[in-house]
């Protein structure tokens, strides 16, 4: 395995947390901007969903920090204490995201639909792809392993097409969530801006890692033409 291999990957582990830094401290930073609403993002999550008509959908909580999520297997929204709890422009911000999942989910949102649909097949990708790895660099040592490292691409082109596809998705609940904030009145002025600029930089960590992704797709491209 070259050296090559080593400094991307560096440079990619970099890059990503550089970005998912900038994440945390902008969720410190409007965690201290208090909505004049006096919302919880629980009751954000609840104004959101009613707003749409959608009543089969729970709000829970869960653990740990911005793990928030929303489960179409289960149709929970799930946030993070802090967001589940917190009255603040980062809270609203977060639920009212999650929410524009549950909304894309109610509507038959094309994208969400589809990366839904070939969830089954990245997963098996996605752990196996590191194995395959060492084992076609080990082989491509000794002069093979070509047939192998087909597959390894194939299984990392896999995971770079599932990382492009979540980025409408991601981008679209965070569209949805800012309409929402903004037409309700629940988030305004400055709080509105906080809540888009904190949504951004979630959105940049998809970015990053669809970026990741694809680069090192075109680097197995390249080294398995090198030495053909």
């Amino acid at each position: 395995m070259n050296m090559m291999y080593f400094i991307l990957v560096g440079a990619m582990s970099l890059v990503g947390m550089v970005i998912s830094n900038r994440l945390k401290s902008k969720f410190r930073q409007y965690s201290q901007m208090p909505l004049r609403s006096g919302m919880s993002g629980r009751e954000v999550a609840a104004a959101m969903l009613q707003h749409y008509g959608i009543s089969d959908v729970k709000i829970v909580q869960g653990k740990g920090m911005l793990t928030d999520h929303y489960n179409p297997m289960t149709k929970t929204v799930n946030l993070s204490p802090n967001v589940f709890q917190g009255r603040n422009v980062s809270a609203a911000a977060v639920a009212a995201h999650e929410c524009g999942h549950a909304v894309q989910h109610a509507r038959s949102y094309t994208w969400l639909k589809f990366r839904s649909a070939v969830v089954p097949i990245v997963s098996v990708a996605s752990k196996a792809q590191q194995f395959l790895l060492y084992a076609a660099f080990f082989m491509a040592a000794g002069g093979g392993g070509g047939l192998l490292m087909q597959i390894t691409i194939a299984a990392f082109a896999i995971t770079a097409m599932f990382a492009f596809v979540t980025l409408p998705v991601e981008f679209d609940a965070s569209r949805r969530a800012l309409v929402w904030l903004d037409e309700t009145g629940v988030a305004q002025g400055a709080e509105y801006e906080g809540a888009k600029d904190a949504l951004w930089w979630a959105a940049m960590t998809y970015v990053a890692a669809a970026l990741s992704a694809l680069v090192m797709v075109l680097y197995l491209i390249m080294r398995y033409s090198n030495r053909r």
